[in-house]
This record gives C-alpha cells, sequence and structure tokens, in this order.
C-alpha cells in the first residue's frame, strides 16, 4: 500500500511538474515583444480643431483601473486579497462613471490621457474599454498583453491594456515607443512592457509640434525599473524640446512628486513603497506639474474607507512634466472619492509661450 501510495504521489508531481514546463513554455513562445518604436494604433481620427502658439490648452490624465479597482475593491499586490473583485456589472458601472466622469462638465479637456484601459482581459469580462472611451483623434499603444497570468488563487488569466489618448486636435502621427522591462525570465513573461505613447500635434501655421507623450511607469519592482524609465523619459523630452517643440509628459509616474510626502507621509512601507521624482529626474529648465490638495491615488490594501485613517494610504503619484515653452495656469485634482477607479482623474490647463 505504501509503495502504490509512493507512486501515485510521484505521478501528482509530475503531471504538476510537465503542466509548470508546458505553461512556461507557451508563455516563451507567445511573449509580446513590441519593437523599440512602433505606430500606435488609431481607433479614430476625428480630432476637428487646431491648437496655435500663444493658445491654452486643456489636458485631463486618469489611470482608470482598468474599471475594476473602483472603491469596493483590494488588489493582492497593494496587501489586499482581490484579483477581480468586481463583477461584470460593476465593470460596467465604474466605466460608465469614467465615460461621465472624463468627458462632461469641469473635467472635459482638449486632450484627455488614460492608463490601464483593458481591451480584451478575464479581469475586465473581455470588454474592449476603448469603445467606450475614444473620442476624436484616438490613439492607443499595449503595455501590458499576456495569454494567461497563471496567479495568484484564482488566476489573473488573459490581459491585453495599454494607454489610450484622445484630442480634439488632429494626430499628425503616434508612436509606442518601449520602455526598459526590469523584469528576467521567467517572471518577465506575465509582466507589463512599459511604453511611451507619443503623439504629435500640428502647430498651425508653424512646422513645429504639440509633443504629449502619455506614461504609466513601473509600478512593483525595486525601484531600477522605475528610474531606468525614468531615465529613458528624461532624454526622449530633451529631444524633442531641442527641436523646437512644445512637450508634455503626463500620466502615472508610480512616484510621488518633490515635497508630496511632506502632506502624505508613507506609513504602508512594508506593503508598497513609492519611488520618488527629484528636480534631477527632468531635464534643465523643465517643471513638474501636480496638485496636493487632494491625493491622487490610495492604496489598495482594502476596500476605500476614507474614515479609516490608519489604514488607508494616499500617494500624489499622477501629474505632468512641461518643457520651458509650456506654462502653467491651473491644475487641480478632482476628488472623486475613488468610487470608480483607485487614481483620481487629473486636469491641466496650460499656454503654449510663442
Amino acid at each position: 500500500m505504501a509503495r502504490k501510495t509512493f507512486r501515485v504521489i510521484l505521478l501528482i508531481l509530475a503531471a504538476v511538474i510537465i503542466a509548470a514546463a508546458m505553461l512556461l513554455l507557451y508563455l516563451t513562445v507567445t511573449e509580446y515583444r513590441p519593437a523599440d518604436t512602433e505606430d500606435a494604433a488609431v481607433l479614430s481620427s476625428a480630432g476637428t480643431s487646431s491648437v496655435r502658439a500663444g493658445s491654452d490648452v486643456s489636458l485631463l490624465s486618469w489611470n482608470i483601473g482598468y474599471a475594476g479597482l473602483g472603491a469596493g475593491s483590494d488588489f493582492f499586490m497593494d496587501g489586499g486579497k482581490g484579483v477581480a473583485d468586481a463583477d461584470r456589472a460593476t465593470v460596467k458601472k465604474y466605466l460608465k462613471g469614467i465615460e461621465n466622469t472624463a468627458f462632461s462638465g469641469k473635467n472635459k479637456a482638449d486632450i484627455t490621457m488614460f492608463q490601464e484601459v483593458d481591451i480584451d482581459s478575464s479581469r475586465s469580462y473581455d470588454i474592449d474599454e476603448s469603445k467606450t472611451l475614444k473620442r476624436g483623434s484616438s490613439m492607443f499603444a499595449l503595455n501590458f498583453s499576456v495569454r494567461f497570468i497563471p496567479y495568484p488563487l484564482p488566476p489573473i488569466g488573459k490581459v491585453n491594456a495599454g494607454l489610450m489618448v484622445d484630442s480634439e486636435y488632429p494626430v499628425k502621427s503616434a508612436k509606442r515607443i518601449s520602455l526598459p522591462c526590469p523584469f528576467k525570465w521567467p517572471v518577465r513573461l506575465a509582466n507589463l512592457k512599459r511604453c511611451l505613447l507619443v503623439n504629435y500635434i500640428p502647430i498651425k501655421d508653424s512646422d513645429k509640434y504639440l509633443v504629449v507623450v502619455d506614461l504609466h511607469l513601473e509600478a512593483y519592482d525595486n525601484g531600477s525599473g522605475k528610474a531606468a524609465q525614468t531615465r529613458v523619459l528624461k532624454k526622449f523630452l530633451l529631444q524633442e524640446y531641442k527641436k523646437g517643440n512644445y512637450v508634455i509628459a503626463g500620466g502615472d509616474f508610480n512616484q510621488e512628486f518633490p515635497g508630496v510626502t511632506d502632506v502624505y507621509p508613507n506609513t504602508h512601507l512594508d506593503l508598497w513603497k513609492v519611488g520618488m521624482l527629484e528636480q534631477s529626474s527632468i531635464p534643465d529648465g523643465f517643471s513638474f506639474a501636480y496638485d496636493t490638495s487632494t491625493p491622487s491615488c490610495r492604496l489598495d490594501n482594502q476596500p476605500y474607507d476614507a474614515a479609516d485613517k490608519k489604514n488607508t494610504q494616499y500617494y500624489v503619484i499622477d501629474g505632468f512634466i512641461l518643457s520651458p515653452n509650456v506654462r502653467l495656469k491651473t491644475i487641480r485634482t478632482q476628488d472623486e472619492g475613488f468610487v470608480n477607479s483607485d487614481h483620481n482623474p487629473v486636469r491641466m490647463t496650460v499656454t503654449l509661450v510663442k
């Protein structure tokens, strides 16, 4: 009997090992391997307005948490337990709330920049969120594409998601520029392949462009990934500015802006250690634009409870970088109570200096 039991255990172990090896092989063969630079996907080309030097431009940036990380959700990577807490009806409700918030009233902007937009993912029930969110000239770049993520339990499954920019202005061209990936095989197989979504918007009566860069930098690395990606961003911004272009980069930096920890101290370093941006992180003459009056992000260690001060951690990791010829007029983080996403939208108005 003992020998038979031992044989059964060996057979089970062998089956598990073979299954794991086959999964690794499958993920390796199907790994998303984008080029260093490639054209972004054009979802629509309906921009009609023109932008001029000397004019004002409004922008909104929002990490929408794939319409699955609203107030009722937590996330296992942040110390919570959830993978896909929101059911299909809740994802649709969050997505509708995001659409209404982003494109109406005081949040409506000339250019809207989204992060974590799912187009075909198990965690959001295969809903193509870009169809709901596209407006005007709409561009998309994948930064997360995995056939099957086997962890945790239940597993995340299939993910296809990315960055999205909507512009009321015509976009001459849009590029996906790859950023360094800090993870090695096999961890790399189930991780994001971060990028910049770069939009070139013509300046009327000029050969220059308004260059709008949407980004979502590394989150769960040891810090080296964020630093390497920020260096690539810095180099690219300076390169475009030297061409005479107006340059704006915005999104989720997963790094706090200077002085933010004085307002929102980091008391949950055991769960997630946020990166830090310094003035040296951007080219000389460039400036940060962010708002500390309202947090732009919360830690997903538990469903949101504003009254639970002890266990609720806030950050300001969403904002913008402006080239010297772009002057900040206003910036505001809209307090949405994290109802539809674990981030709040950030709206900014700038002037393109002649």
